[in-house]
């Protein structure tokens, strides 16, 4: 369960970054007041799984589906450049995201 929860917050961690885009440093209303949402709900779900997750491998985690469904987003909707560099990278961080979370690390 724990591990959905950072699954779930990675994936909030991605609106945000993306909402925080589309704010325009905050001079946007909706996007802003939806950056707030999912970044509350991103750092929420991230605190509740750390009750039982090492900190290490669940922020790693965290961070690289934020990242990577960020990258993903950006070339799929915002007209970000697509490159195999891009593409290769973006999988090497899902592949170190799936072997920390094959670790073991949970308690």
């Amino acid at each position: 369960m724990a591990w959905l929860l950072v699954v779930v917050a990675g994936i909030l961690e991605t609106g945000f970054a993306v909402c925080l885009k589309l704010s325009h440093g905050f001079t946007r209303l909706w996007p802003t007041i939806a950056f707030a949402c999912f970044a509350l709900g991103s750092f929420g779900l991230l605190t509740l799984s750390l009750k039982k997750l090492d900190v290490g491998p669940a922020y790693a985690v965290w961070t690289g589906i934020g990242a990577a469904g960020t990258a993903i987003y950006g070339m799929i909707f915002l007209g970000d450049i697509v490159s195999v560099l891009k593409l290769v990278s973006i999988s090497l961080v899902i592949i170190g995201v799936i072997g920390l979370q094959l670790s073991g690390s949970a308690h």
